[in-house]
């Protein structure tokens, strides 16, 4: 039987084009804010507010790297040899981290995603994530981004659609900044009682410890200083809204919050020390995350989506100026 390859194929095929590392952008703005999301992994690749960049993104014609702006789903963070067991399998998924034997940041952020809707200050996103070796399940995805008033709202939804329960977790990876001079300088406001001690592989080691009388408390705002982090909390303090706010704050009183609801009760925070050039401290990743790092071995936080389940959650970035 003759295979006769689509429309778009054919477009593709014929067409005299060079395709961008993250595939289509799509553009949205409202007011003075303006933001891109990008076909591969469905990540956000710039936000920016007045022209501040207040997502540390990356170029069209470039790779996202270091995370930027990427979905992390069906796992956020590390995951340790990458094998698991579940559903009384032992599962075995790439080290995508091999030199600390990890699995790492799950199975989407290279994979192209359909545009399903837009407007001029929304775009929405889908992808089928098929069973493969080490995730025998089936997940349909959505993201939503959306810019108001309010600033940039991210909702992330995903359905098992398989025959079967699946094993589920997401989170996403944006870098921000309150000021272009990098964030030692920067008051941070971190509202988390608890953090999760990790070994030298960047793997919790099983003890999850208050944050009084360490680097890590920002439970009240203070000074970053060279405090680093590449650091998992939990005990998230939470607003009458069940709202949870991340802040960093600049010494002109330009403040970048980050946002999450009740879905995510887990966040990393990343200092970015270890990344090269003029990348480190740059700029501070914030991630919301439903689940621990490691949690498809640990369990902390994981989600198990039966048959038909669909699971929702939201979390943004807006900017204020003082």
């Amino acid at each position: 039987m003759r295979t006769v390859p689509d429309s778009a194929s054919v477009d593709i095929l014929q067409a005299d084009v060079t395709l961008l590392p993250t595939g289509a952008q799509h553009d949205i703005s409202h007011g003075n804010q303006v933001a891109t999301v990008v076909q591969v992994g469905g990540g956000l690749r710039r936000y920016e507010v007045d022209g501040f960049p207040v997502v540390d993104g990356y170029a069209a014609g470039e790779m996202a790297r270091s995370g930027r702006g990427q979905v992390l789903v069906p796992w956020p963070n590390r995951l340790a040899d990458g094998s698991y067991e579940f559903g009384g399998q032992t599962l075995q998924l790439p080290l995508g981290e091999p030199e600390r034997r990890n699995a790492i940041h799950g199975l989407v952020r290279w994979s192209s995603w359909d545009l399903l809707a837009s407007t001029a200050s929304t775009v929405r996103m889908g992808h089928v994530l098929w069973p493969q070796a080490g995730y025998p399940f089936t997940l349909r995805l959505e993201l939503e981004y959306e810019l108001s008033d309010a600033g940039l709202r991210v909702t992330i939804r995903a359905e098992n659609v398989g025959s079967r329960p699946a094993p589920y977790g997401a989170g996403m990876h944006p870098y921000v900044r309150a000021e272009l001079g990098g964030i030692d300088g920067g008051v941070l406001h971190l509202p988390a009682e608890r953090w999760l001690e990790t070994d030298e592989r960047r793997i919790p080691t099983g003890r999850v410890l208050d944050v009084d009388g360490t680097p890590y408390d920002f439970r009240r705002p203070r000074l970053l200083g060279d405090t680093a982090m590449d650091t998992a909390f939990t005990g998230i303090i939470r607003g009458a809204d069940e709202v949870a706010r991340i802040e960093l704050r600049d010494a002109g009183g330009r403040c970048v919050t980050v946002w999450m609801d009740g879905h995510f009760d887990y966040l990393m925070v990343f200092t970015a020390d270890p990344l090269p050039g003029d990348e480190r401290r740059r700029s501070i990743g914030v991630e919301p995350m439903t689940c621990a790092p490691n949690a498809f071995r640990n369990g902390l936080g994981l989600l198990v989506l039966e048959p038909g389940q669909q699971v929702s959650g939201s979390w943004g970035i807006s900017l204020t100026s003082g």
